[in-house]
């Protein structure tokens, strides 16, 4: 049982090191990574309710909600009650968070720029990483299962 055989440690440290790779392609745009995931969802479908955030971007709620804040403070999104449900509260991109979709626009690119991978092996890994996901998700008791 070597820690260098162990498929979590290289995962976990592939996922730090790209958060940490993230970083100073976010700090122009003002958003931390958790932040940047919300944004992609909400630039993927934008007025949707904070239980398909938590589907979107898999944060729970107690994480999401202080990121929702931030990114309120920031004139980013905000929250509106439901057309239709007055008591389901919707999260929407503000002009300003809808026009920054153009400056986070390359911001994937560069990061895959930084590894040595191919698109066809970066397809391949995220399906394999998806799977994992999955899997283990399926096999994990408590309410987190997505």
């Amino acid at each position: 049982m070597l820690l260098r055989n162990q498929l979590c440690h290289s995962l976990y440290s592939a996922s730090n090191a790209m958060v940490r790779a993230y970083r100073p392609l976010l700090e122009p745009l003002g958003l931390t990574y958790p932040q940047y995931l919300v944004m992609l969802a909400l630039w993927e479908h934008d007025a949707v309710p904070i239980k398909q955030l938590v589907e979107d971007t898999r944060l729970d709620a107690g994480t999401l909600t202080p990121i929702l804040k931030r990114l309120e403070q920031k004139e980013l999104i905000q929250r509106r009650k439901g057309v239709t449900d007055e008591r389901q509260w919707l999260i929407v991109l503000t002009p300003v968070g809808e026009a920054m979709r153009e400056q986070a626009s390359e911001i994937p690119l560069q990061l895959f720029c930084m590894t040595s991978m191919t698109l066809e092996q970066a397809q391949a890994l995220k399906q394999a990483a998806e799977q994992i996901y999955q899997d283990v998700v399926s096999h994990t008791p408590g309410p987190d299962k997505t």
